[in-house]
């Protein structure tokens, strides 16, 4: 599938801002799952300071806002042609060590929610059957509502308060996983919808290694393993360490974020 996508994400203030560096996120690269053809990211209101790849494998721009501005506009935008492997990213070369993924960051660390989860997988039946499972569990119990976490909501949290977005799913999922040994980590992307071009911001989901399969991704917030309609971005242990953008600034100036997002064939 060939997917058109245009992202663009305005910060504003209401005063000028002596300095502001922006960690971005927002270049994906090409695997087994996906071929970038063509990707843009252009800048008004700052400048790209250096371009690297980082130690899960993303590509990461920082960007500095010029001195005095009071606004920066980042448009990320290009075609990535997608191939449906049902989720099964597979056995992908790494600096980072399989335990890595194993660990809890402040994000995922389970509390006796999780750890409940993570008892009740069932092995029996195969390591993906049991993912498969996980992942319907936490859909029963976690509703999808937009508006009832926030960026720094732990798992645990959003799994006792039985709401949340694909954020909560994918960490409460990436929790229960590490509990019971298996590793597991957070992915950032784009999901083309099937009702609507427009929306308001990226998607997320998890991904488990499994022994047989390599690494294998689990939309818990639409029941399935992404295909065809993704665009991976960038992974990491948990949130904060695969979000689009992350920054600092210095200035008393009140920011305020416009985000607006096209997914499309």
């Amino acid at each position: 599938m060939l997917l058109t996508i245009s992202h663009t994400t305005v910060y504003t203030y209401d005063a000028p801002v002596s300095y502001a560096l922006q960690r971005l996120r927002l270049r994906p690269l090409s695997n087994r799952q996906q071929k970038v053809l063509s990707w843009d990211l252009d800048i008004e209101g700052g400048q790209r300071q250096v371009s690297y790849i980082d130690h899960y494998g993303n590509q990461t721009d920082l960007v500095s806002m010029d001195d005095g501005s009071d606004q920066l506009k980042i448009t990320a935008r290009g075609k990535v042609e997608t191939t449906d492997t049902v989720g099964v990213l597979g056995f992908v070369p790494s600096p980072v060590p399989m335990w890595h993924y194993r660990q809890q960051t402040a994000l995922t660390e389970p509390g006796a929610a999780i750890r409940a989860l993570a008892e009740e997988i069932d092995t029996s039946g195969g390591p993906l059957a049991a993912m498969h499972a996980l992942s319907e569990r936490i859909a029963g119990q976690v509703a999808y509502e937009p508006g009832t976490t926030y960026a720094a909501t732990p798992a645990e949290d959003a799994l006792t308060g039985g709401k949340g977005v694909c954020q909560d799913h994918a960490q409460i999922f990436i929790s229960a996983a590490r509990a019971a040994g298996v590793p597991a980590r957070y992915v950032s992307g784009y999901l083309m919808l099937d009702d609507r071009i427009e929306q308001e911001a990226g998607h997320a989901w998890a991904e488990a290694w499994l022994p047989d399969l390599g690494w294998v991704g689990f939309d818990v917030s639409n029941g399935y393993c992404p295909d065809d309609r993704y665009v991976r971005v960038a992974s990491g242990l948990d949130y904060r360490q695969a979000a689009p953008a992350a920054g600092m600034r210095q200035g008393f100036g009140n920011e305020t974020m416009i985000v607006s997002l096209q997914v499309q064939q």
